[in-house]
């Protein structure tokens, strides 16, 4: 039996410690907004920076029992924390709606977020699924065994609807492809089922991540046109017109490009990869076009058209947004001070959820530039920290789930930020370890204690 020195030798300090500033750092920036003179002192637990307070000390408490618990356990039990998190996840969607989603499953006075302990449980059996394959060996059956983990809580996810969490989900991609996951023999069993023939490798396979990204940039493009009229030869046409032309346009350029300098022998699978990007360019433009234009609820349309540009209204849809950017620019070089946040303070009320999405509003506004330098720089060292600690493991699976820690924090990061800033659409996603809420801070935190054990453990693990 390990003894506690034993136990604790090769805990990675400056992750720990970086951590807990980050906690005090909240904490005080939690205080800060949500300050009532009538109740100033932090142990006043019916105001929010005491029911703060609380969870932070919970949520240690939680840290110590799990740095207690044998990394092995993690790996042999990852099945049944990712099943209990699914029952939790289809539950919550019984429950009465708040704040338009059915996120929240509540215990007493008290509710939690199972979609934010569904990261830690999909992350668990996403590094014990790809520690059990020979990456030599990939099959269908193993990589679509891997895309079901990731499909089956964020379909549950999208059913609350929460897209902020389920935009967190698409960071374990990165992780796949970071291990060498090739998505290569679940297309090619696809496509030999389909055609009768055998094919060796396929396009799509090999280049997902790529394929990923001419999708997004397809999408963004098509969300910027559409609606937009321009006039042309005389006669006026619409954006998605005008899009189809010049996709049209880059595949004539590419044609000749294969038949003038490609080499003959790769030409006409060349031919068949760019009919196909054609061909599926073309369908997802009007797709998105007549979903975006006949589909989507105005809310949703408002948002996308005020994060493009094509519209403005800040003192309507675009409030929040609008005054968010207000406050973290009205901080200046060196901020207010402490306790005096006037543009995103909730006694003003003129930045909502400022305590909880938008925190890093008022810590912006009393810190100013140079506090929200450091902040990032704290940011940047825990997320740069955690891929090296994912790098020096010697268990696969240790490594990956480090890999899917790493990701989410980065997510969350530059997705909260991105909001407050007016980078990204407000779509509700905490900012790590600042961010007012019980299921936030208890989520981050065992994820981060569950990678310290973990990592504390690495040399039990043979090469």
């Amino acid at each position: 039996m390990r003894t506690k020195e034993r136990l604790f030798a090769n805990l990675d300090l400056p992750l720990l410690i970086a951590v807990l500033v980050l906690m005090v750092i909240g904490m005080t920036t939690v205080y800060s907004v949500t300050y009532n003179p009538n109740s100033p002192s932090l142990f006043s637990f019916s105001e929010k920076y005491g029911k703060q307070l609380l969870w932070i000390g919970a949520s240690l408490f939680l840290g110590v029992l799990l740095l207690l618990i044998d990394a092995d356990v993690y790996r042999k039990f990852a099945d049944f924390i990712y099943l209990g998190c699914l029952v939790l996840l289809v539950l919550v969607l019984f429950m009465p709606p708040v704040h338009g989603a059915r996120a929240w499953l509540g215990i007493g006075g008290l509710g939690i977020q199972p979609a934010e302990f569904a990261k830690i449980s999909t992350a668990l059996l996403l590094a014990k699924a790809i520690d059990e394959i020979n990456l030599k060996l990939q099959n269908a059956r193993a990589v679509f065994n891997l895309l079901l983990i990731l499909l089956l809580p964020s379909v549950l996810v999208a059913l609350q609807p929460d897209a902020g969490t389920l935009l967190v989900f698409s960071s374990f991609l990165f992780v796949l492809y970071r291990e060498g996951i090739s998505f290569d023999p679940l297309f090619l069993n696809l496509v030999n089922r389909f055609r009768g023939v055998r094919f060796k490798t396929t396009w799509l396979g090999t280049h997902f991540i790529p394929f990923l990204f001419f999708v997004l940039v397809i999408s963004l493009l098509s969300l910027y046109l559409s609606g937009s009229k321009y006039s042309f030869a005389g006669s006026s046409i619409s954006g998605i017109v005008l899009l189809c032309f010049i996709v049209t346009g880059i595949a004539l350029l590419f044609l000749l490009v294969i038949l003038l300098l490609g080499y003959p022998r790769y030409r006409r699978n060349n031919l068949i990869v760019l009919v196909s990007a054609y061909a599926f360019a073309l369908f997802l433009v009007n797709s998105i076009s007549f979903v975006f234009n006949n589909l989507a609820k105005p809310h949703q349309k408002n948002r996308i058209e005020l994060v493009l540009g094509l519209k403005e209204d800040p003192n309507g849809a675009d409030y929040n947004r609008n005054r968010a950017m207000a406050a973290v620019g009205s901080g200046g070089l060196y901020g207010k001070g402490y306790l005096q946040a006037s543009v995103s303070s909730m006694r003003t009320n003129h930045v909502p959820e400022s305590e909880t999405d938008f925190i890093f509003c008022p810590f912006s506004e009393e810190w100013g530039f140079i506090g929200t330098l450091l902040l990032l720089s704290l940011y940047m060292f825990i997320v740069l920290r955690i891929f090296l600690i994912a790098e020096r493991q010697r268990s696969v699976f240790f490594r990956i789930y480090a890999y899917c820690v790493g990701m989410i924090f980065f997510y969350h990061i530059a997705i909260n930020l991105g909001m407050n800033i007016g980078l990204a659409p407000v779509i509700g996603i905490p900012l790590p370890f600042m961010s007012y809420g019980g299921s936030s801070i208890l989520a981050f935190t065992s994820m981060v204690f569950i990678l310290l054990k973990l990592d504390c453990q690495r040399k039990d693990v043979l090469r």
